[in-house]
């Protein structure tokens, strides 16, 4: 008889064990007092799943009990939770963050916001901020007459519009290098790591994926990173 208890005893532990280890989707909300929820990176360090919160601080993620997520963004603290039986019970698990306080000792810049350059009258009110390849093209167009014509005649507007072509890739790869490091192309996107700069020059010639860069939506910059390197690998099993 005593047998049969024992048999019985391992077997309740086992699906008791099996209940607690089953992962489930869980929809989280991240809530701050700033705006800033949207991008915010969410890490289950278990499983090594990841995502990225959308524009309202929604994500939703695979997890289990005990399992421990990390949440970090450029403008909220770092936060860490360890998920309990309770959180898989919630329709939705509200994830509270602060902003993240930069203190300038030595200089205070918005100390007083209402003065400023336009304020003084130095610069005047809706001034458009050029980067240095725009400010040469607008020098080289904006004259009209006979300067603008003989820029356009001689190919110094074209040779500026090209110049201001490759200003922006270069922000646009720069932008790419902040955002993921060479782990993430090599065993994410199975990109060789001979090709990574290849890969991100093909990225940025996509105009989908500078659009998301410059909006910053990082979960369509993952989800159009991932389509590409399919193409991006063809091409080098093609050139193989």
């Amino acid at each position: 008889m005593s047998r049969f208890l024992f048999i019985g005893f391992v077997l309740f532990c086992q699906i008791i064990f099996g209940q607690t280890a089953v992962e489930k989707v869980i929809h989280g909300k991240i809530i701050a007092e700033s705006k800033g929820v949207e991008g915010v990176t969410v890490v289950n360090l278990v499983n090594e799943k990841s995502t990225v919160s959308d524009g309202n601080g929604e994500f939703y993620i695979l997890a289990k009990a005990e399992d421990l997520l990390v949440f970090s963004s450029v403008n909220l603290d770092y936060y860490r939770k360890i998920i309990e039986e309770e959180d898989l019970r919630q329709e939705v698990v509200i994830i509270k963050m602060t902003t993240k306080i930069t203190e300038l000792k030595e200089v205070i810049v918005n100390e007083y916001p209402e003065i400023n350059a336009v304020s003084l009258g130095i610069v005047p009110k809706g001034i458009k901020h050029y980067t240095p390849a725009e400010s040469k093209l607008y020098t080289a167009t904006s004259g009209g007459g006979i300067d603008g014509l003989l820029n356009m005649l001689s190919g110094r507007t074209k040779m500026l519009k090209k110049e201001l072509e490759v200003e922006k890739k270069q922000i646009m790869l720069a932008k790419i290098a902040i955002l993921f490091d060479d782990k993430y192309y090599v065993q994410t996107l199975k990109i060789p790591p001979d090709y990574i700069k290849g890969f991100q020059y093909y990225c940025v010639d996509d105009a989908n994926l500078t659009a998301s860069l410059e909006s910053k939506n990082k979960a369509m910059i993952m989800f159009l990173m991932t389509a590409l390197a399919v193409k991006y690998n063809e091409i080098i099993h093609d050139e193989k």
